[in-house]
């Protein structure tokens, strides 16, 4: 058997996938079907001090193919009080399986830091069994309000604010894509300085001022903020791969990393780990798919890992390898390997059909010269 099993923030998870917060993650029936499913953990949608409707629709947008997504939701959720209330977690833990529980964590996003700590406050002194929370410092699409993130001084400032609280819950943060190097070392490095209060970082959140256009009505998808979303889906995946891989070597050992950001299967799953995510987090697969999608990309993970010789994510996590002649060799014999089976079975189909079309010319043949002999069109010249 495969283990898929690994921990974040000291918290055991039964499988190193669960869901990104934001799709599907808004009330208790939706929590409760992925507490359902093969996820490892289950994260609430990002709460606000009250309860909001987010931006007018159309507020989401898939690109036709597949390969994109677009949002700018606006942060519409329930308010922090719905998420850490008794039943609504009772609801949704209600969809484990009997005899068996996940972690079930919250995510929050004030306007303010007042607000944040507002929540905080909340949280720590509620009675219900929330393990983790998770500080989202990368939203894009709360209009007129810069991504925290961003502003290293302000990121600072909030981390200074909130350790001094001595807050007993853990703390994870959302962070968002760092399309800089320079920038990225600077947030881990600030990062680093509260490694006794920051347990884990999720990377990526949706790459911001995205833009989807309508060429039929001549505009934007989304109504909202002049069309302007946060960019998601397989479009972001090696922008967060980059980012999970130098967090990894850039943050403390006692942090760990999640990866996120256009997850839709195990291999990708499978990349994410190499690159030192100690788990992942799904979203836009989520969203497109529902709950199923968990079920389905354990399988898939499970399988690469035997097919590999793997017996554990935990064989697998940060073991990128450099880059070498004899690694791309053996990536191209696998190439060819598929191409010439792919290609000898197109050979095989079209020698078939040829066959098949030469017969039925044939028959054809043998058909006309019947009719023409039954009627006497065929007669000899001295007839």
């Amino acid at each position: 058997m495969v283990s898929l099993e690994t921990t974040l923030a000291g918290i055991p998870l039964k499988t190193c996938v669960y869901n990104a917060s934001g799709p599907r993650s808004g009330n208790s029936s939706a929590l409760a079907k992925v507490a359902a499913s093969r996820s490892g953990a289950i994260l609430a949608k990002s709460a606000t001090v009250s309860s909001q409707n987010g931006n007018p629709q159309p507020r989401t947008w898939h690109s036709p193919d597949d390969k994109a997504s677009m949002n700018s939701e606006g942060l519409p959720n329930n308010g922090i009080d719905y998420y850490i209330e008794s039943s609504t977690i009772e609801e949704t833990l209600a969809g484990c399986k009997e005899g068996s529980t996940k972690p079930y964590m919250v995510s929050i996003s004030g306007k303010t830091l007042d607000d944040n700590l507002a929540m905080l406050d909340k949280i720590n002194t509620s009675p219900a069994n929330i393990p983790l929370v998770e500080l989202n410092l990368a939203c894009p699409n709360v209009i007129g309000k810069p991504i925290i993130a961003y502003d290293f001084d302000q990121l600072k400032m909030i981390l200074k604010t909130i350790q001094s609280k001595k807050y007993k819950v853990k703390l994870g943060l959302k962070l968002p894509p760092y399309l800089d190097s320079k920038h990225l070392s600077q947030a881990a490095a600030i990062i680093n300085e509260y490694s006794s209060m920051v347990s884990y970082v999720a990377s990526i959140n949706t790459i911001g001022n995205a833009l989807s256009v309508d060429p039929v009505s001549e505009a934007p998808f989304i109504s909202s903020n002049n069309g302007l979303a946060g960019l998601s889906g397989p479009a972001v995946k090696y922008t967060a791969l980059a980012n999970v891989r130098q967090m990894r070597e850039q943050l403390d050992k006692s942090i760990d990393v999640v990866g996120v950001g256009g997850i839709e299967s195990g291999t990708d799953v499978f990349l994410f780990l190499l690159c030192g995510a100690t788990a992942v987090q799904v979203g836009t697969c989520h969203w497109k798919e529902g709950a199923t999608c968990f079920d389905r990309i354990c399988n898939e993970l499970e399988t690469i890992l035997q097919e590999k010789g793997y017996s554990s994510v935990q064989d697998v996590i940060g073991q990128l390898k450099p880059w070498s002649k004899e690694g791309a060799a053996k990536s191209r014999a696998a190439k060819k390997l598929e191409t010439g089976g792919s290609a000898g079975a197109t050979k095989t189909a079209n020698g078939s059909s040829d066959f098949a079309k030469m017969l039925n010319n044939i028959l054809l043949v043998v058909i006309a010269i019947l009719l023409a002999d039954k009627f006497g069109v065929l007669q000899s010249p001295t007839e």
